[in-house]
C-alpha cells in the first residue's frame, strides 16, 4: 500500500473511530499531505524522516514546524499499530525543534475599550453591527477561542434572566461554561438575539456572515480589522490577542491563576503559567507598593 493509501485511512480513523474535531483532522490532512509528497510513495525510513525535519526546518517557523512534526509523529505510531511496520524509526531518530520563547502579545485596556466604543457607537439599524458588538464583546469578556466562538450555536449560548450561560466546546472536545451577567452584555446580547433571529437560524450557528452563513475565523478578523481601522489603530490585532489581553487582566486583578486555567480551557495550569511573565507592570506595582523595604528610609 502507497504512503497516500496509508495517509487517507488515519485520516478516515482520526474523524470516524477517534472522533477528533474537524479542525485537527484538517490540520493532519494538510501536514500528512506534505509529508506524502516529499517522502513519495514508500514509508519513509530514518534516513528520509532526517531530510524532511531538515526541511520542515527550512522552511516553516519552529511552532509550525513542530506542530507538522508532530502530525508525522502521530502517523508512525497508528502505522505501528496497524502493524503496516516493525518499528517506529522516530524511536532513533533525536527529533527536537526549538522555539523561542515568545510572551503572548495583548491589547492594551485602553484600545480595547477604544475598540468596543467604536463598535457600540456604530449601533444602528443593521444587524450585521449588533453582530460585530456581540463578537467584540464576547472574545475580551470570555476569553474564547476564535473557533470556539465561530462554533457556537443557538443551544450552547442560553440566556437565562439576567445571564449569558455559554457551553464551550474546546480543544480535545473538552467542554467548560462560562456565564456573563455583565448589565450591558446581557441587554445588548438580548437584542441581538431577537433581531437577528432569522439569521441566526437560517445559517445553523450563532453568527452569520455577508452571505448569510456560519461566520469563520476569517470573517472575525475582518471584522477586527474594520473596526481597529475605524478608530485609527495602526496595531495589527488577532482574535487570539483578546484571549491573551482577557488572561492578562484578570491576572492583573488578583485572579488566582487557577480560576483561569479553567476559564480558558488550559488542561494544564502549564500553560496558563505563561500570562505571569506578561504582567510585568503589576509585579512592579506591587514590589514597589506592597514589598516592606519600601516602608523603610535611610535618609540617601
Amino acid at each position: 500500500m502507497e504512503t497516500s493509501n496509508y495517509v487517507e485511512r488515519y485520516i478516515d480513523n482520526c474523524a470516524h473511530i477517534k472522533k477528533l474535531s474537524p479542525d485537527t483532522v484538517k490540520a493532519y490532512r494538510i501536514d500528512l499531505a506534505q509529508y506524502a509528497a516529499f517522502v513519495g510513495t514508500g514509508i519513509a525510513d530514518e534516513q528520509m524522516l532526517c531530510k524532511f525535519i531538515k526541511h520542515l526546518n527550512k522552511k516553516y517557523a519552529p511552532r509550525t514546524a513542530k506542530r507538522k512534526l508532530a502530525s508525522v509523529h502521530a502517523f508512525y505510531k497508528e502505522l505501528l499499530l496497524i502493524g503496516a511496520i516493525e518499528r517506529n524509526p522516530f524511536g532513533r531518530i533525536p527529533a527536537r525543534i526549538h522555539i523561542p520563547h515568545t510572551l503572548p502579545r495583548t491589547i492594551p485596556i485602553d484600545t480595547v475599550e477604544t475598540i468596543l466604543s467604536s463598535a457600540h457607537s456604530a449601533l444602528n439599524a443593521s444587524n450585521t453591527a449588533l453582530r460585530d458588538i456581540v463578537i467584540l464583546e464576547l472574545l475580551f469578556s470570555t476569553g474564547m477561542r476564535v473557533s470556539e466562538l465561530c462554533c457556537l450555536t443557538s443551544e450552547t449560548f442560553v440566556i437565562e434572566n439576567d445571564t449569558v450561560r455559554i457551553t464551550i466546546n474546546g480543544k480535545g472536545r473538552k467542554q467548560r461554561i462560562i456565564q456573563l451577567s455583565t448589565p450591558e452584555i446581557v441587554a445588548t446580547v438580548k437584542v441581538y438575539m431577537n433581531n437577528c433571529s432569522a439569521e441566526i437560524a437560517q445559517c445553523g450557528g450563532l453568527f452569520f456572515n455577508q452571505w448569510g452563513n456560519r461566520i469563520t475565523p476569517q470573517s472575525v478578523r475582518g471584522i477586527i480589522r474594520k473596526h481597529t481601522g475605524r478608530c485609527g489603530i495602526d496595531a495589527h490585532i488577532t482574535p487570539h490577542m483578546f484571549r491573551h489581553t482577557f488572561a492578562t487582566a484578570l491576572l492583573d486583578e488578583g485572579v488566582d491563576i487557577r480560576y483561569i486555567q479553567v476559564l480558558l480551557g488550559h488542561s494544564s495550569i502549564s500553560t496558563t503559567q505563561i500570562y505571569t511573565h506578561v504582567s510585568v507592570g503589576k509585579q512592579t506595582m506591587i514590589l514597589a507598593e506592597r514589598h516592606p523595604r519600601g516602608k523603610m528610609s535611610f535618609g540617601v
